[in-house]
């Protein structure tokens, strides 16, 4: 009987650690996807802002 306890709590433990294992890796993920969306943010905001300023320009607006 103890050696199925045994294995019961190995079973256990292994769950455990894995479930541990798996909050760690959406936590990577989602700070990578957070590092692409700033990254992508700061690429793009550069862009929209002069597409703005030439569109201000061009209808007589100041820079």
């Amino acid at each position: 009987m103890s050696e199925v306890c045994r294995k019961q709590e190995m079973a256990v433990e292994g769950q455990e650690k894995e479930e541990g294992a798996t909050m760690i890796e959406y936590a990577l993920l989602v700070v990578l996807i957070a590092i692409i969306a700033i990254a992508a943010l700061r690429f793009l905001g550069e862009r929209v802002s002069s597409q703005f300023s030439a569109v201000a320009v061009s209808i007589g607006g100041e820079q």
